[in-house]
């Protein structure tokens, strides 16, 4: 019979080794049952990716309106008198705003897409003419041998894969059920988190044994400050470089300047890739106008870009996250090819959740260790004064 009396089984777990184990047997069994019988949670999927919008919606307002709602309570006004305010407020901002700027907006959005294959063509020449002026005309002609070999049919490819996107599509009245839903869900869901958000939140640790409680309650509440702050300040750090771009293009005079700076402050929510993807039409209407405008773009640019790097971010994100710049990019990746464009604009927070529960779980590793193994190898420092095991 196995002895568990000894100091590295009672460490890692002594008789709860074996339940331990068993639960992995079984969760490994699990999950290759649901493997062979998929398809009978199909309706699960389609009841999940319905409401799924709407509660990620609901939830970034939840984060941004909160400390409003708080602040407003402090004022003596009720909560969901502050609730009720605060969202008839911005409904009437948000429409007040679509009938003074969707006009310029819509109008500046035709003119681009009228317009863009023309820069595009522009821009190709323009480059040739410098390229052939060059030191780089024969690296030049070589490389336009290669694009017109392997890439003179990517037109038609393309067009191959919208069609094919487009006959995958099989019923569009799904698609549009499924915006018209989370358009009408999205501020019901919203009003009751802010109403009900905190209670909600207690009545469920309360559900838990009391022994747990306190590390479940401690764990939320991390989640909640890494979330919340991520959102709030990606947001606002959105907004302040939309401001900025936008002035900028008004004094250099570039062309489409709201429809460009719209588009950065919508990308620059993805760390790393927003910025590229946003100054890249900025860049192509810049070539096309003028190199003197490409220059002024790049002093815009970099000038936003210094002021959002050394004030902006770090003020308003602060170091909340302490994540480091490589695992972003490793997060972003892997994000991206497992979920798409869903996982680039969610890999982050996600991330942020689950270093939480690992930080947790290190943290009750380290404290078993010192337990155990404290006095005679040495002790972690730990993060928490209580070095005794809950």
């Amino acid at each position: 019979m196995m002895k568990f009396s000894s100091r590295f089984m009672k460490f890692v777990g002594g008789r709860d080794l074996i339940f331990i184990l068993l639960v992995l047997i079984l969760l490994g069994i699990v999950i290759f049952i649901y493997d062979k019988v998929a398809f009978i949670f199909n309706p699960v999927k389609i009841i999940f990716s319905t409401l799924f919008p709407p509660i990620v919606l609901a939830f970034i307002a939840y984060y941004l309106l909160n400390p409003i709602v708080n602040l407003l309570e402090r004022f003596r006004i009720k909560r969901i008198w502050g609730i009720i305010l605060l969202i008839l407020g911005i409904g009437g901002l948000i429409t007040s705003l679509i009938f003074i700027i969707a006009p310029i907006i819509e109008l500046q959005i035709k003119d681009l897409i009228n317009t863009f294959p023309s820069y595009l063509k522009q821009m190709g020449l323009r480059i040739q003419s410098w390229m052939e002026a060059s030191v780089f005309q024969s690296y030049y002609e070589q490389g336009y041998e290669w694009v017109a070999a392997n890439l003179s049919n990517l037109p038609q490819q393309i067009g191959n894969s919208l069609d094919n996107a487009y006959k995958g599509i099989r019923n569009i009245a799904t698609t549009v059920t499924n915006v018209i839903v989370a358009i009408i869900t999205f501020p019901i869901i919203l009003f009751f988190l802010l109403k009900d958000g905190t209670t909600f939140k207690k009545y469920s640790i309360k559900l838990l044994p009391p022994r747990y409680r306190s590390d479940v309650n401690l764990i939320l509440r991390n989640m909640d400050e890494q979330v919340g702050s991520y959102i709030q300040g990606q947001i606002i750090v959105a907004t302040c470089i939309g401001v900025l771009l936008y002035i900028g293009y008004l004094i250099i005079g570039l062309d489409y300047a709201i429809i460009l700076a719209l588009i950065a402050a919508v990308t620059s929510v993805v760390p790393y890739l927003g910025p590229i993807i946003a100054i890249s039409p900025a860049i192509i209407i810049a070539i096309v106008h003028s190199p003197f405008m490409l220059l002024k773009l790049a002093i815009v640019w970099a000038a936003v870009q210094f002021l959002e790097g050394n004030f902006i971010s770090p003020n308003v994100m602060g170091k909340t996250m302490k994540v480091h710049p490589l695992t972003i990019i490793f997060v972003l990746l892997v994000a991206g090819n497992l979920f798409g464009l869903v996982g680039v604009i969610l890999g982050i927070p996600g991330y942020a959740l689950i270093k939480v529960v690992v930080q947790y779980i290190y943290e009750k590793f380290k404290q078993r260790y010192n337990f155990y193994y404290g006095e005679k190898y040495g002790a972690y420092e730990l993060e928490k004064n209580d070095e005794t095991l809950k």
